[in-house]
């Protein structure tokens, strides 16, 4: 079938279609899942188990491990002979002029994440083909979900990747571009976070990846997938959103909440209150997640407290920057049945003010 991007809007069941996909695989197909954060992984594993548990080769594996058991450490000494990988280091990084083996891994042993991406990368060459051809005999399809994660020399390894017989499958919202496995580095920055989408558009003119779009979400209210189409400029040339969410309720769609009314709006609907960061929202007693902490959730309601480009953008229309339009979109796109947004000067919107009962008429 050859290589595949599905760039799928928010609640449209993307991990679900993977799962499906393996089902629907023979029983001897030799599938890796990857993706970047553990909790996604553990979702995979749970469903695939549900609905594909007599798969036994498929495998899931997060993208840092996929790094290290399949480039790092087998072919390490192609690089630095006689050494090999003894552990793994999250959080450090190399010091700034470090070179050798010293740029790679700390004086434990242990690979740097950080430089992880560019050191798989290199090893495929280093290694003379020995790498790929290894992978190749291993693997018949590799699947990336939430390939919108991943950023720095990992494009590079994904370009080795299409150019190899495994089959490359990849999912993700390149709008939900709220997180990357190397959000320091400047390798490949002009396809950080939503930016990827031009370089998955450059793959598919050379010829190597199709892009299908997958535009329907189970999950958002019909006024608030509308509203989420609003949040980028039109110059990305992102498809409408279209919902299949057809539930009604008392209170559906988005709504302004003037500050003092928004106490009495959280007892009466109890939506999930959603901020930028901590230092968002300090006068209001109210229990929060950060945006991105909330990505992969779901909630019936939800209220945020918006950040001043937010408020702007509300309020006049001027349009985000790539990374704050991908958080303000992940919080909107929690929500199933309303969006409440804190706001006292509405400017120019046409977002519906709402009121407490009493004073409703």
């Amino acid at each position: 079938m050859g290589n595949q991007l599905t760039l799928a809007v928010a609640g449209s069941r993307k991990t679900q279609g993977i799962v499906e996909h393996c089902a629907s695989l023979s029983g001897d197909r030799r599938v890796l899942i990857l993706t970047y954060t553990q909790a996604n992984q553990e979702e995979l594993r749970s469903r695939l188990q549900r609905y594909a548990g007599d798969h036994h080769h498929v495998e899931v594996m997060g993208w840092f491990t996929f790094l290290l058991r399949h480039f790092a450490k087998p072919f390490l000494p192609f690089k630095f002979s006689g050494q090999r990988v003894l552990g793994f280091n999250f959080e450090g990084r190399p010091r700034r002029m470090a070179s050798g083996k010293s740029r790679f891994l700390d004086s434990n042993g242990a690979a740097y994440a950080c430089e992880l991406g560019r050191l798989a990368h290199e090893l495929v060459a280093d290694s003379k083909g020995a790498l790929l051809r290894r992978l190749e005999c291993i693997y018949d399809e590799i699947l990336i979900d939430e390939v919108q994660d991943l950023s720095s020399h990992d494009w590079d390894i994904f370009d080795v990747l299409l150019r190899s017989s495994i089959e490359v499958r990849m999912v993700g919202d390149i709008r939900q571009s709220v997180l990357a496995t190397n959000p320091r580095s400047q390798k490949n920055a002009k396809y950080s976070y939503a930016s990827a989408i031009s370089w998955f558009r450059e793959r598919q003119t050379e010829g190597l990846l199709e892009i299908k779009d997958s535009v329907v979400t189970w999950r958002c209210h019909p006024d608030i997938a509308a509203f989420s189409d609003t949040i980028f400029d039109p110059s990305w040339k992102f498809p409408a959103t279209q919902s299949k969410n057809e539930a009604v309720t008392d209170h559906d769609g988005v709504y302004l909440v003037a500050s003092k009314n928004v106490n009495e709006y959280v007892d009466l609907y109890q939506p999930q209150c959603l901020r930028h960061s901590v230092t968002s929202g300090k006068n209001f007693d109210l229990v929060f997640l950060n945006f991105k902490v909330s990505k992969g959730m779901t909630y019936e309601r939800v209220l945020i407290v918006p950040t001043a480009p937010i408020a702007k953008f509300i309020a006049s229309g001027a349009y985000l920057g790539a990374i704050p339009a991908s958080s303000f979109y992940v919080a909107v796109t929690r929500a199933k049945q309303s969006v409440a947004i804190v706001l006292d000067d509405p400017g120019k919107s046409t977002l519906q003010f709402w009121q407490p009962r009493q004073n409703e008429a």
